[in-house]
C-alpha cells in the first residue's frame, strides 16, 4: 500500500492546477505513468531545471531565466511602446499573437478595495519609474475588462495623463474577458483597434 502514496500524492498536487480536478489529475497521472519514459522522466527533469531556474525579470515582471527576460533584452524592442497586462499569463497571450513588438509591464494583479489592494501592492509605482527613465512615448493598457481591471486602468490614467499616449485595447476584448482566454485573432484585432483614453 506505501507504493500508492506518492502517486496519491502526485494525483493531489495535480488536481491543484488550473483546469484539473481530481478525476482529470487521476488520468493524467495514470497516463504519465503509462508513458514513464516518454512523458514522465522528462517531465520531472524539466519541471526540476524550472524550479531551480524560473525567476520574475527585474524590470517587467515576466518569468524567464535570467534576470532581464528575452523581452526586456530585446534591443528592437525598444520602440518606446510599452504594453500594461495583468500578469504573465496575459503577456505570454499578447505574445502568441505576434501583433506588439514593444515591451512590457507586468502589475501582478489589480487593484481591488474589497481584496486591500492597492498600487504599493502592484507594479504601479515601478511603472511610474519606468515612464520617467525609459523613452517611454506610449502606455497601451491592456488590462482585462473586469471592473478590477478597468478601476486600474482608469487609476494608471489618472497618474500618466499629460506624460505620454495613453491608448486602451479596443475592439474585440469582451466585457468581462480574460486575454489568456482569447485566440490569437481577437487579440490582434483589440491591439490594431486601440484607442486614446
Amino acid at each position: 500500500m506505501a507504493v500508492a502514496d506518492p502517486i496519491e500524492e502526485l494525483i493531489a498536487l495535480m488536481a491543484k492546477l488550473p483546469g484539473l480536478g481530481p478525476r482529470s489529475a487521476r488520468r493524467a497521472v495514470l497516463h504519465l505513468i503509462r508513458k514513464r519514459s516518454l512523458l514522465l522522466h522528462p517531465l520531472a527533469d524539466a519541471m526540476q531545471v524550472v524550479a531551480e531556474t524560473a525567476r520574475e525579470c527585474l524590470n517587467c515582471g515576466n518569468v524567464g531565466t535570467a534576470d532581464i527576460c528575452d523581452i526586456c533584452a530585446n534591443e528592437a524592442r525598444e520602440n518606446g511602446e510599452l504594453c500594461v497586462v495583468e500578469d504573465v499569463a496575459d503577456l505570454w497571450a499578447m505574445e502568441r499573437s505576434g501583433v506588439f513588438k514593444g515591451r512590457y509591464h507586468v502589475l501582478g494583479g489589480t487593484l481591488s478595495a474589497l481584496d486591500s489592494v492597492g498600487p504599493e501592492d502592484l507594479g504601479i509605482p515601478r511603472l511610474m519609474d519606468r515612464v520617467t527613465t525609459e523613452a517611454i512615448s506610449e502606455v497601451i493598457l491592456a488590462l482585462n475588462a473586469t471592473v478590477d481591471g478597468q478601476t486600474t486602468a482608469h487609476y494608471i490614467a489618472d497618474q500618466l495623463e499629460g506624460r505620454v499616449r495613453l491608448t486602451s485595447l479596443a475592439q474585440g476584448v469582451p466585457i468581462g474577458g480574460e486575454l489568456d482566454y482569447l485566440d490569437d485573432g481577437t487579440i490582434s484585432a483589440a491591439m490594431r483597434a486601440r484607442k486614446d483614453l
